[in-house]
């Protein structure tokens, strides 16, 4: 059941007067910064979040975006050329972990995770994301798949890690149930134990998804019993 959303109208006048103080002490913050600080590097620890969900006051959905746009504030605002350089990782993570808590059905934690603080150009910074990405994801896997997909893909072509990758996708096939996981998702660990030329591991996950049952497109069905056969040969030519 979808949880009512009560109007605006019924929150009291004095949060939206707290909240408009935070934002004009926030701004006052910024213009009083020597020109050039790295604001980013100012990040500070996080809230636990049974603190932010006792300051939400009944609304925590609400408070969870307020925290995120407070995150936010962190990005671009300092003096380095690339965004995100001089953010503190593990602060970071802990932020969008509490947010997570407080909001666990928002998907906006773990879609900045994979999508923004992740790409960056730092592998340390990128691998603490990832990972926060696929701890939470445990969580949740029918609904929070599609970012460990994506950080699995992140894994493969930025990070060249394709055992990262391969741990990744491999917790997409394994953990996630619901029928609306789509077979691309679910056969990305075949496509990277073929790429780390695991041949044989890979022809026996495709040869088992096959018999599994749980394909019943026929196109679909198709597609794979012809991937299977082009394992097969592979496999065949590097025997010779």
């Amino acid at each position: 059941m979808k949880r009512e959303q009560r109007p605006l109208a019924i929150v009291p006048a004095w949060v939206f007067i707290l909240l408009g103080i935070t934002l004009c002490a926030q701004i006052a913050l910024q213009a009083a910064r020597p020109s050039g600080a790295p604001a980013a590097a100012d990040l500070p620890p996080p809230p636990g979040a049974r603190a932010l969900r006792l300051a939400s006051f009944g609304e925590p959905e609400a408070t969870a975006r307020l925290a995120m746009l407070y995150l936010q504030s962190f990005d671009f605002a300092g003096a380095d050329a690339i965004p995100y350089a001089r953010l503190d990782y593990p602060r970071l993570i802990g932020w969008l972990r509490s947010i997570l808590e407080l909001d666990p059905r928002s998907q906006y934690p773990l879609f900045s995770a994979a999508r923004i603080y992740a790409e960056v150009p730092d592998a340390a910074r990128s691998r603490l994301a990832l990972e926060f990405v696929y701890q939470e994801f445990l969580r949740d896997p029918n609904r929070r798949w599609p970012w460990l997909a994506h950080a699995a893909l992140l894994a493969k072509h930025r990070l060249h890690d394709l055992p990262l990758a391969r741990r990744y996708a491999q917790a997409i096939d394994r953990h996630t149930t619901a029928p609306g996981v789509p077979l691309w998702a679910k056969q990305m660990e075949i496509f990277i134990l073929e790429d780390m030329n695991e041949l044989e591991a890979a022809k026996i996950m495709l040869g088992g998804l096959l018999l599994s049952g749980t394909v019943r497109d026929p196109a679909e069905l198709r597609l794979l019993k012809e991937r299977l056969d082009e394992l097969d040969a592979r496999i065949r030519a590097g025997k010779r």
